[in-house]
């Protein structure tokens, strides 16, 4: 397999993530997004579902590409896109990196290349973060060790190491392995550490006779709109108005992402019971870390109060939460799927060994409690012409009576025109409708307690110019964390994009968000609940300036305040990017100087990153963040980068807090990867 340039996924990258979306998991979308890309997309046998995934093209784009390929038969080469009504220039020079022909000529007897590789990564904080020092005693200095001050059990560096051997369309073979700062390396049986902290992997198995799929170790399944099972492809509310508010159905996925939830360990196997109708069967078993309360219900025993995400266990507290659960998973997903239709039937069972119930509080209400819960859904979706209707509809039955809520997603993607295209999608879910592994379209982090509904337009005014936006109204039936009464609100995005040659590009983006939360301060109860009202403005330009060397350019500001005060917090970041390409060697950094007034107007901006990595901090308090990134092709074989990351601020003494406090104004940041290709 042809080694590729990574300027190309980078510069995807950016564009998908020019703002920051709330409901949105960046990791998750990231890390499945560059799996995707990694394997070129047979244009030639690549379905509906698979090319609008790759985030690339419109749906007119799609049906004309199925309707060529329908009238005239496979394509030659990428060239012919040209050949196809609706593509032009510049959307094929975007597709080219990531799709390829394997048949239709001379190739089409040949296996599909292999694509086998072997990746180590090392990186750490230069300067001692508090959780590395040594904790301090009590005043009598006889404080028993267990209650001296928490600290991190590990060294301070972060490993992870891959491997992976696949052929796209007929196998994939991988392990990951991740040890994270200030995790340790320990075989503790008793406390469920095995060595290295976090061990993934999976085979997987394609288009072998009537199994199309068969996925053993860790996986993830993506189906219809997400109301049961999302893995991972939702950008949801975003500067892509369109591509992103439908979900494509792509089954049973190995996982490979360094997020330590959201995924199934287990098997998933697909079986063609006719040329159009496929059956999946997935069992799953997994161990979740989780907050366990003891005592807590009338029979004494003891209750999850809430599972941990955030994957790591660097203190001895940590530990004691470490894959306490078990949580078993039955499912399956019938499904029939022509290019223009499909139809599908889901459901899934999910058992606990441990009650879960929340803290006996209000905002709680509705929230799963029980061991047991049945989620059952369908979902369809017809592309007429240049029209694409979709939608789902699930119920969830938990143990306990108070389960039971709905779920439900439709929309519509329709070229008006060549120039014209528009998304339209309405969302209702209940308060008490519950699906674990849900990810649906909506405004919140999850898919519970929300009613919304979205259009999105993008008009071509000419081939230079692009305008485009969303207006979303979305309302809250039960009560929030920090919101202490049924809520709503609604944002919009507008945003254009001017190319005046191949190599210049500039865009303009502005988003206004108005939502509700408490008011700060408030002795009622319950709490005042006032508007709050979040401005962000960014311009950006791209340019080339030499062969091999581009530029980027960017400013971005924004405000954030609460109706009930006549002060806003303000803050703002300008940011220089270069990248340089020369044969084997690729150079990329940035300088950027930003300044908020506090938290609330934090800056966040994508930033490239080693192979497989990726970065979008938020910028705040004031100071000069600058990084440089260095990839270096040595031979056809192996492939070493190199990425140094610094942030100074100049109106604090420290950096970070609790435990990653920095008694100093300033963190640096080194990482070291390298790719062997066999």
């Amino acid at each position: 397999m042809a080694v590729r340039s990574d300027e190309a996924l980078n510069r995807l990258f950016q564009d998908l993530f020019p703002v920051q979306s709330e409901g949105t998991d960046y990791q998750a979308v990231f890390d499945n997004l560059a799996q995707l890309y990694s394997h070129p997309l047979d244009l030639n046998r690549a379905s509906r579902d698979e090319l609008s995934a790759t985030l690339l093209l419109t749906d007119r784009q799609i049906t004309s590409l199925l309707t060529y390929r329908e009238t005239n038969g496979d394509l030659l080469a990428v060239a012919e896109l040209q050949a196809i009504p609706d593509f032009d220039v510049p959307s094929i020079q975007r597709l080219r990196p990531f799709v390829t022909i394997r048949s239709g000529t001379f190739t089409a007897d040949l296996p599909s290349p292999s694509d086998k590789y072997l990746i180590a990564r090392y990186g750490r904080t230069i300067e001692t973060q508090k959780g590395f020092t040594e904790a301090i005693p009590g005043r009598s200095g006889t404080t028993p060790a267990d209650q001296l001050p928490l600290r991190y059990q590990g060294s301070p560096g972060q490993w992870y190491v891959r491997y992976r051997n696949s052929r796209p369309g007929v196998y994939s073979i991988g392990i990951t392995l991740e040890q994270d700062p200030g995790e340790a390396f320990r075989w503790n049986p008793a406390t469920r550490q095995y060595g290295i902290d976090f061990i993934s992997f999976h085979a997987q198995i394609q288009n072998r006779g009537r199994w199309r799929n068969v996925v053993i170790g860790d996986f993830q399944q993506q189906i219809g709109q997400g109301l049961i099972f999302s893995a991972g492809f939702s950008l949801g509310k975003n500067a892509e108005t369109i591509l992103t508010v439908r979900r494509p159905t792509l089954g049973g996925r190995p996982y490979t992402s360094l997020t330590e939830y959201g995924y199934l360990r287990g098997i998933s196997a697909t079986y063609s019971l006719a040329s159009k109708l496929d059956l999946t069967l997935l069992a799953a078993r997994n161990r979740r870390d989780a907050n366990i309360a003891a005592g807590k219900t009338p029979l004494d025993e003891s209750v999850v109060t809430s599972f941990l995400t955030s994957g790591l266990h660097q203190t001895s507290s940590d530990l004691l939460d470490l894959r306490s659960v078990v949580e078993t998973n039955l499912g399956g997903h019938l499904h029939y799927h022509t290019q223009q239709f499909q139809l599908g039937l889901t459901i899934l069972q999910t058992d606990f060994d441990t009650k879960l119930q929340k803290r006996d509080l209000t905002y709680n209400n509705y929230e799963f409690a029980g061991r047991q819960n049945l989620v059952i859904g369908f979902h369809a979706g017809y592309a007429w012409r240049n029209m694409n209707l979709f939608g789902e509809v699930a119920r969830s039955s938990g143990s306990l009576t108070h389960s039971g809520g709905i779920g439900g997603v439709a929309g519509v993607l329709t070229s008006i025109s060549r120039k014209l295209d528009v998304a339209i999608l309405a969302r209702h879910y209940n308060p008490n409708f519950h699906s674990f592994y849900a990810n649906a379209f909506g405004e919140g982090s999850r898919t519970i307690n929300e009613t919304g509904v979205y259009g999105g337009v993008k008009y071509s005014v000419y081939r230079k110019l692009i305008l485009s936006g969303f207006v979303d109204w979305f309302r809250f039936p039960w009560w929030k964390y920090l919101v202490d009464a049924p809520s709503g609100g609604f944002d919009y995005l507008l945003t254009s994009t001017y190319l005046p040659d191949r190599q210049t590009r500039f865009s303009l983006i502005f988003h206004d968000e108005h939502k509700e939360k408490n008011q700060p301060g408030s002795k009622t109860t319950p709490k005042e609940v006032v508007g709050t009202t979040h401005r962000s403005l960014a311009l950006t330009a791209d340019y080339t300036v030499a062969p091999g060397l581009t530029m980027r350019s960017r400013l971005q500001a924004g405000t954030f305040g609460y109706t009930s005060s006549t002060t806003s917090s303000a803050g703002f970041a300008l940011m220089q990017d270069a990248t340089y390409e020369r044969g084997r060697l690729s150079l990329s950094g940035r300088v950027a100087l930003f300044g908020t007034d506090d938290y609330d107007s934090r800056q966040y901006a994508y930033e490239r990153d080693v192979l497989y990595a990726f970065s979008f901090p938020a910028y705040f308090d004031r100071g000069v963040r600058h990084y440089l990134l260095v990839r270096y092709q040595a031979d056809k074989h192996l492939d070493i980068w190199f990425r140094y990351a610094r942030t100074d601020l100049t109106n604090q003494p420290d950096i970070g807090s609790d435990l990653d406090l920095i008694a100093a104004p300033h963190k640096t940041e080194l990482k070291l990867q390298v790719r062997w290709r066999f």
